[in-house]
């Protein structure tokens, strides 16, 4: 539950301040009769989204076994391609992201209404596709499917929460430390879903070496106890991992974390203005 809920938490986040960003700047343009149409293009983003993550589930559950795993593993695969490029284009893009949007957001009202709601659903919909993505990944090796709905739900309103704080300038946050945090977590989470990728390509028979256990720890993993609960949910670590599941999450996580941590080194310490503030 933890890791939808930091999924849902990154990426709300994210769609919660490019909303913001786009309903300061009708405001401050004195363009308020704009904002319904902001509002239609990001409801179609949220529904394009839902019917995404829907049609996911409904393809992995109309599948042979082995098709199932090969499906779950293309997707866990591509979730991992999409959160390593999230978390290292946040932090490149975070200081520019609010001047981009109100540019184009200008473009938009000049070209017309479509325009405006065109731009809020473009906004949106990345940041929603991408959750879609994740967050079916990283349920898969779930042993119930209310807990990860529950986290992601949580993390999505807890989002809307601090994204509405920010617009009204209740909350002050250093967005760069928050994202560089979450991006830590994000990148250990992605590790694992990669990891779960490889098993799934053991299990369909792509992959050899399923049954070739790197290390056992169950005795010490007790697989009931709440931490080791913990430890599969968040960062799929298990028990008895395969050689190549073990290969897999060091060859990821080890280069990720270096070149993220050194980007971040060189990034200033100074809090950074909230988005919405710096678009009004």
């Amino acid at each position: 539950m933890f890791a939808s809920y930091l999924i849902g938490l990154r990426e709300g986040l994210e769609a919660a301040l490019v909303v913001s960003i786009l309903v300061a700047f009708l405001v401050k343009s004195d363009s308020r009769d704009r904002l319904p149409l902001v509002w239609a293009g990001v409801g179609a983003a949220l529904a394009l989204s839902i019917g995404f993550g829907a049609l996911l589930t409904f393809t992995a559950t109309h599948l042979s076994a082995q098709r199932q795993e090969l499906f779950d593993a293309v997707t866990s695969l591509a979730a991992t391609v999409f959160v390593t490029f999230m978390v290292f284009w946040m932090r490149s893009a975070a200081r520019r992201l609010s001047g981009e949007l109100r540019q184009k957001l200008g473009e938009a009202l000049r070209l017309g209404a479509t325009a405006v709601a065109v731009v809020a659903f473009l906004a949106v919909a990345r940041e929603g596709l991408e959750t879609a993505l994740l967050w079916f990944a990283a349920v898969q090796g779930a042993t119930t499917s209310a807990s990860p709905l529950i986290g992601i739900t949580l993390g999505l309103l807890t989002a809307v929460a601090i994204g509405w704080g920010l617009y009204r300038s209740a909350l002050r946050i250093n967005l760069t430390r928050f994202f560089t945090w979450t991006g830590l977590l994000l990148i250990l989470v992605a590790a694992g879903i990669f990891k779960y990728g490889v098993h799934d390509l053991q299990e369909a028979g792509v992959l050899p070496g399923l049954a070739t256990h790197a290390f056992d720890i169950s005795g010490v993993l007790d697989p009931g106890a709440w931490y080791s609960t913990l430890l599969s949910g968040m960062f799929n670590i298990t028990p008895q991992p395969s050689v190549l599941e073990t290969i897999a999450w060091v060859v990821y996580a080890v280069p990720v974390l270096f070149f993220f941590l050194r980007s971040s080194g060189r990034t200033p310490a100074a809090p950074v203005p909230t988005q919405a503030q710096q678009a009004v």
